[in-house]
């Protein structure tokens, strides 16, 4: 920073080509970066263990065929011993839906513009549930193709639901929770659009992102999702919808910006 400005007020981050003045959430972020810690494995004294119902985790894991119990948590980080006192994390209060940031707002909109919803949802609560319902959200708005194949009919959506799966997962576990604003989910008549929030971690850039180079922001977070197989290898999601859409002759654009990732699909269906 420009010392001759102050900390909060002469910090610039580069972004790409350009460098960018930080704002105060960004300074607080690169603070922790020093430190070598996540915002998600901070302790959360707003929410007190008991608030939550550990059960939804230990069933998850059964899912896998794996147990899980309160020490497992510990170990993950997403309890920790302060004080003698047991205490969720960030993480946990993220998993479980705690903070009032933890949404995803789903819009099908008229036409290629906001203008005219023709529908809208907000999903709260846990992580895997967020999910699942946007997932579902995006199959009741998209076109269902179906060809035959040797002696059976198969259908597929107009966008890989894998693709989709993948970039709203991505979207869940990388978005910056420190931030009040949400995840978004738009549909037009053009294209489908995902909005995640705060921009790459560490100044990546798209095409390091591309070629698999991978930063973690919410490192609990990332951790549990790959315990739970939701995730298979740090960076290999961008490269597996690249792979999917080329297959499928579908464009999609990732853009970014200080406060946010945009990932755009085109709708090849949508006249």
């Amino acid at each position: 920073y420009l010392k001759k400005d102050g900390k909060n007020n002469g910090t610039y981050i580069r972004i790409g080509a350009t460098n960018r003045k930080a704002s105060f959430d960004n300074i607080v972020e690169l603070e922790r970066q020093r430190r070598n810690i996540s915002y998600d494995e901070e302790e959360n004294f707003e929410y007190a263990l008991d608030t939550f119902d550990l059960n939804v985790l230990y069933r998850e894991f059964e899912k896998i065929g794996k147990s899980c119990d309160a020490e497992k948590l510990k170990n993950m980080k997403l309890i920790k011993n302060f004080n003698g006192t047991l205490m969720a994390t960030n993480a946990l209060s993220i998993v479980f839906g705690k903070l009032d940031n933890v949404m995803i707002k789903c819009a099908r909109f008229k036409g290629t513009t906001m203008e005219t919803f023709i529908d809208k949802k907000e999903f709260t609560g846990n992580l895997f549930d967020i999910l699942e319902e946007s997932i579902k959200f995006l199959q009741n708005h998209l076109h269902l193709n179906a060809k035959i194949e040797g002696m059976r009919r198969v259908e597929q959506y107009e966008i890989p639901l894998l693709a989709l799966r993948e970039i709203v997962l991505n979207a869940i576990i990388h978005r910056d929770y420190t931030r009040d604003s949400d995840i978004k989910i738009a549909i037009y008549d053009d294209i489908v659009e995902i909005i995640s929030v705060g921009g790459f971690v560490n100044g990546l850039t798209i095409d390091e992102i591309s070629n698999g180079r991978s930063e973690l922001r919410n490192k609990i977070v990332a951790n549990l999702f790959r315990e739970l197989k939701y995730i298979e290898s740090w960076g290999s999601g961008i490269a597996k919808i690249d792979k999917i859409c080329k297959e499928k002759d579908i464009k999609f654009e990732i853009k970014e910006e200080v406060s946010f990732v945009s990932i755009v699909f085109y709708r090849k269906n949508a006249e």
